[in-house]
Formats: structure tokens, sequence, C-alpha cells
């Protein structure tokens, strides 16, 4: 069997970001196992902002042009719709307004506007088109589709970890991911139905397998950390409408006037910030909205269609939203609707992380404060499977970028038999990016983006405004 440098386990944008950087570094006898039977165009928009771009560039200046310039293109869609109609101009800022209509925060989305405050500029961009942008910068052969991690075995006596890998195997669909699999897939050739097994090793592996991680599964059973093996709810749920058509035009105008102007999408909230609402325009008339609430785990359990529409309602009318925003959830279609519970990793058991009373933990952390490790002997954790989160600032990729430069670093400058050597890097990346993520956390689960103009430049200032270059010495 031959033995690899290194086996990244996941192919979404963290895991072939860490390959990427890996093999511009010198390390090339990689590979990149992925559990999708055949690479699909699923997942959602996702925002990449300076720290993240900053930190892709640093790991590779190709993968950060292509992605800049996927990015660009999505960020400017066409002046008309299908049918050859106008459509609403796409709008310079991402507004915020109160319950009343008045703006109280507006932040720029165009990418010149980041990079003069930042050095890094701000793009939007499909999750599988930043998916593919990255995996074309990969030989084919080192990125495998199909290949779905069932276990990850220590070989000390080699100094080598065995993946074990399942092929041609039907997945279940993962209740934690953002969004669903759909059709069509890249290659349906290459779907086949009988099963095999199949194992692989490497001296190191890099768990990048989000939020649901096999490898974070394994390597915490029979721990301290066993618990911590799942995600927990993190006590924020988002209820969605895909799209509502026909509306009527005297709503529309309504909407048009107090709330979305003539761009694409406005967030609005109440004075206490919870729920909130993002209300996108989806084309001339048609409209979707997404209510981020602060909702038990009971109460969103196999809640679908009309009674996610009571529930989006019963949140919006506790919170006094007129009766504007209640008509609109009112007259939702029922086969549109859809909830997205939010799950998280966290980074710190301690009080300096503080969930909201309807999070749903399955830990006690009354009597102990813990830190649970990113690593295992040969085997690290990246991304969403470290430390994943809600998406409420945006920093999920982001964040997991940087963990990918952060290890690539580590990696290029080891000795990959020296097993201390290993130990004293994942020491080293844990503490670079675990005080980082309890602040990020942090400020997700209670956004800065709702507080005081002086809380969220100290913020912008301290997560967007670093030198990377600075920052990657430090693991020198």
């Amino acid at each position: 069997m031959e033995i690899y440098d290194v086996i990244v386990v996941g192919a979404g944008p963290v895991g072939l970001a860490t390959a990427i950087g890996l093999r511009q570094r010198g390390i090339k006898n990689i590979l990149v196992l992925d559990q999708t039977r055949a690479f699909r165009q699923v997942g959602h928009t996702v925002d990449l902002l300076p720290n993240g771009l900053k930190a892709l560039k640093c790991l590779e200046n190709k993968a950060y042009e292509a992605v800049k310039q996927n990015g660009m293109k999505f960020s400017s869609p066409p002046s008309t719709d299908n049918q050859g109609q106008k459509s609403a101009s796409n709008s310079p800022e991402w507004l915020y307004k109160n319950l009343q209509g008045e703006t109280i925060r507006s932040i720029p989305l165009s990418f010149d506007s980041w990079f003069a405050n930042y050095g890094g500029g701000r793009v939007s961009i499909a999750w599988y088109e930043l998916q593919t942008a990255l995996r074309k910068l990969l030989p084919p052969e080192q990125v495998k589709a199909n290949h779905r991690c069932v276990d990850v075995i220590e070989q000390p006596e080699i100094g080598c970890v065995r993946v074990d890998c399942v092929c041609d195997m039907g997945t279940d669909e993962n209740p934690y991911a953002h969004w669903q699999e759909m059709t069509p897939v890249e290659n349906p050739d290459t779907v086949s139905s009988p099963s095999a097994s199949k194992s692989f090793q490497a001296k190191l592996v890099v768990g990048a397998d989000g939020i649901n991680s096999t490898v974070r599964r394994v390597i915490y059973e029979d721990t301290d950390y066993a618990a911590f093996s799942k995600p927990e709810y993190s006590g924020f749920t988002a209820i969605i409408c895909r799209n509502i058509d026909n509306l009527p035009q005297d709503l529309v105008k309504q909407l048009e006037k107090k709330y979305i102007g003539d761009g694409r999408i406005v967030t609005i909230v109440s004075g206490a910030e919870n729920p909130r609402m993002m209300l996108f325009r989806r084309g001339i008339g048609n409209f979707g909205y997404i209510i981020h609430a602060a909702l038990t785990w009971e109460s969103v359990q196999d809640k679908s269609g009309s009674a996610l529409i009571e529930l989006g309602l019963k949140a919006i009318e506790t919170a006094n939203f007129p009766d504007l925003i209640q008509q609109l959830v009112r007259i939702s279609p029922s086969e549109n609707m859809q909830q997205r519970p939010y799950y998280i990793h966290r980074a710190s058991t301690s009080n300096a992380l503080q969930l909201p009373p309807t999070a749903h933990v399955t830990s006690n952390t009354d009597k102990e404060q813990i830190e649970p490790a990113w690593s295992h002997g040969r085997i690290v954790l990246v991304g969403d499977a470290a430390h994943g989160m809600p998406p409420f600032m945006a920093q999920g990729t982001n964040q997991g970028f940087e963990d990918a430069l952060a290890i690539a670093t580590l990696i290029t400058n080891l000795q990959l038999n020296d097993n201390q050597a290993i130990a004293t890097a994942w020491k080293k990346y844990e503490h670079l990016r675990r005080p980082s993520m309890i602040y990020m956390q942090q400020a997700t689960l209670s956004p800065v983006i709702h507080s005081s103009q002086r809380d969220l430049q100290s913020y912008n200032q301290r997560v967007y405004g670093r030198d990377f270059e600075k920052v990657i010495s430090t693991l020198l």
C-alpha cells in the first residue's frame, strides 16, 4: 500500500485549500478523499471576506486569483432576468433596518471598498463554484470522490495512520448540513451501486470533513472529549421560504418602499435583535426570506410546511414585527418552506463562550471547563470539523482558510517521522487559532454587527485587518 505524506479527508473548500497550500510548499505526495458520490451543484452562497481571502492568497496566489475572478462574476448578475425584463439593480450595500424601515447600518458589498479598508477584498460565490475553482488547481488523481471515511486508525509501529473508506455507497442525508444535495451530478456515469471497502495510509491525516466529521468522532471516542464528538445545537434555527411569487402588487410596493428599495437584500432587526429577517428579492415581484430565531431544539423537531410558517409567525409576532412582514410570512407557500437548525463545535466550554438558553448541549459545563483538542497523534482537525458554528458572521469558510494556512505552514516544516515535533506543531496550531475561534464564536452567537459602531470597528480591525505574513511568522 502506498504511503502518502498527507491525506486530507474532505474535499470542501477548506480541505482543498489545505491540499493546495501543501503542494505549493513542495509536499505533493498527498490525497484528498470525499464522501460525495460525485461532485454536485450543491450548497449556498459563500461570502469570502478580507481575512479569508488574505489567508488564501498566502496559501497560493493562483487559488486566490481563481476564487476572486469567479466571485466577481457571481457578484455581478446580468441586468435582465430570464424573461428579458430589467432586473433590480445590484445594491452596492447590504442594509440593516429596524422595524420602522430606518437604516441603522450599511455594509459595502464591493471588493474595492473592503480592500481599501483592510488590504483584502470581499466577494460572494456559490459554494460549488468555490469548490470547483479550488479542485481544478489539484491533479485530478489526487482528489477522489465516492470515498466515504468510516474509520481512522493510528499505526504507531510504522508511523502512519490508516484511513478506511466505503465506496459506491449511498450516503445518508447529513442532518447538520446547511443545504440538501440536489441533482444533476457532474459525472453521473461514475455513480454505481455495489459497495466496496478501500484503505489508504499516510504519515499525517487532516480532518476537513465538516461539522458532522467522522474523523472527529473517531479520535474523540474513548477520550475525555467523547461528549464533544458530535455537534451541539447552537440554540438558533433558520426558517426559510425559498420563494414567494405573484405577490399582491400593493404588498410589493410597501416592501420596496419601507425596506428593500431597488436592492437585492436587506436585514430587518427588532430592538432585541432576535429574531431577525433577511428579506431578499428573487425577481420581479418575487421575494424570499430567512428568519433567524433563538428556538428550542424541541420546538423545531420534525417541523415542515405550514408548521414552519406558524413557528416563524410566532417568532416575529412576539418581537412586534409589523403587519406588513407578518402578511408576507402568512402567505408563504408551505411547499417552499425549509428549516435549518444551526450547530456548533465549541472552541471552549468556559464562560468566555456564552450560548443562548435555547442551546442543547451534551456536556455538563457547570463543573469543568474544557477545550477539546483539535488533534490526536498524527491526526489534526481544521475548519468546521474543529470549530463549526452558525453562519451569521459569514466566517465559517474564512476561518477554515486561516486554519489551512496555519496547518500547511506547520506541516511544511515538519520531519514527518518525529512524533514529538508533530505534537509540538499541533500545539502551536491551537495556540494560534483557539483564542481567535473563541472570540469568533462569541461574536457569531451575539453578532457584533448589531452592536455599537465602536464595537463593530474593533471587530473589523481584529478580524479583517491582520497581516497574515506576520501571523504565520509566529509559527516558524
